[in-house]
């Protein structure tokens, strides 16, 4: 629970009323469309960024496949290097022998041999090269693909770097405007409470804790009662009429209600009608709301909840700690 403090200065006038109203109708509804519009953000950046994830991961894959078969291919270039390389001493050495038969005058029949074997193995020789060159035009092509991948990679990864940091940037300004707007609730809730304080008079049983009204509980109740008694019954007809005039000037699509909490102390109550601080601090919190739905007040805008003796304002065991923490707190909040 929030730290308790007090409002000071002075109260704001009844003229502020209707301009305090439209303010936090408004603020509202800004509030409610940043947090639309960042959810919408949100979902249409996600699924952007899961798009390029899988668009990153496709092309990492063929650019792993052209890599392959780039390794594959100048391993064929090399082995058929070296077969050129073989024919052309085998090619070399058929000369060598032509040349020698030639030279001794051999028959015209060897002769024809070896200028048949020659004419093979230049042809051999002659598809062994075009195989080559095939081989390195599939090369230059396979090379220049993985230069366009590794552009549309770099490409992609340099979008989502952007995407990601626009997602950053326009949390930050909704974080910012979020808590601006906050800040500003904050203060107009200042001033409902401060007139909630002037209908009902500066008491010392009367305090602001965090974003709650809270009135101890002796001003509605007797001691272990859920009855409401006369002096209670007068303060909250002044916070219904009160509450009434606000519901006036709240928008019908703003869904507002007030919650009305009951707390007890950590004494311990075992009665027919109350086994338990659960049931006192609940039938005391629906006291409240029964009382002012009778005052007029629209029920589907009001809320009743027990805490029993779990949320204490004082942790102490004095009978000023005591008396602090049985209370009944009002909250102005959305349904």
């Amino acid at each position: 629970m929030a730290n308790s403090r007090r409002i000071r200065g002075r109260a704001p006038s009844s003229d502020y009323w209707p301009g305090f109203v439209d303010a936090m109708s408004s603020l509202l509804l800004v509030l409610i469309f940043l947090l639309t519009i960042f959810m919408l953000t949100q979902f249409v950046l996600s699924q952007l960024v899961s798009n390029k994830d899988s668009a990153l991961q496709s092309l990492r894959n063929q650019i792993a496949e052209l890599v392959s078969q780039l390794a594959l291919s100048k391993q064929e270039n090399a082995d058929m290097k070296s077969s050129i390389a073989s024919l052309q001493l085998e090619l070399a050495d058929v000369s060598a022998e032509k040349d020698k038969l030639a030279a001794s005058a051999s028959t015209g029949s060897q002769v024809a041999t070896l200028n048949d074997e020659l004419a093979k193995q230049k042809d051999i020789s002659n598809q062994a090269l075009a195989q080559v060159e095939l081989l390195n035009q599939q090369i230059s092509a396979l090379r220049r693909q993985l230069a366009t991948l590794e552009a549309a990679l770099d490409a992609s990864e340099k979008r989502d770097k952007e995407s990601q940091a626009q997602i950053a940037d326009l949390g930050k300004r909704l974080n910012a405007a979020l808590a601006q707007k906050v800040q500003e609730l904050a203060k107009y809730r200042s001033e409902f409470f401060g007139r909630l304080r002037e209908i009902l008079g500066n008491r010392p049983d009367i305090e602001i804790v965090g974003d709650r009204f809270v009135i101890q509980s002796e001003i509605l109740f007797g001691s272990g009662s859920a009855d409401i008694n006369p002096s209670g019954e007068a303060q909250l007809r002044k916070i219904s009429d009160a509450v009434r005039e606000i519901s006036q000037e709240i928008p019908g699509d703003i869904p507002w209600v007030l919650r009305i909490d009951g707390h007890t102390d950590i004494q311990p109550i075992h009665t027919a009608q109350f086994p338990s601080n659960w049931y006192l601090s609940s039938a005391r919190a629906i006291a409240v709301v029964n009382f002012m739905i009778k005052q007029g007040v629209a029920p589907n805008h009001l809320v009743a909840a027990g805490f029993g003796e779990f949320q204490p304002l004082d942790t102490d065991k004095s009978a000023t700690a005591l008396k602090r923490n049985r209370r009944i707190e009002f909250k102005l909040t959305e349904r």
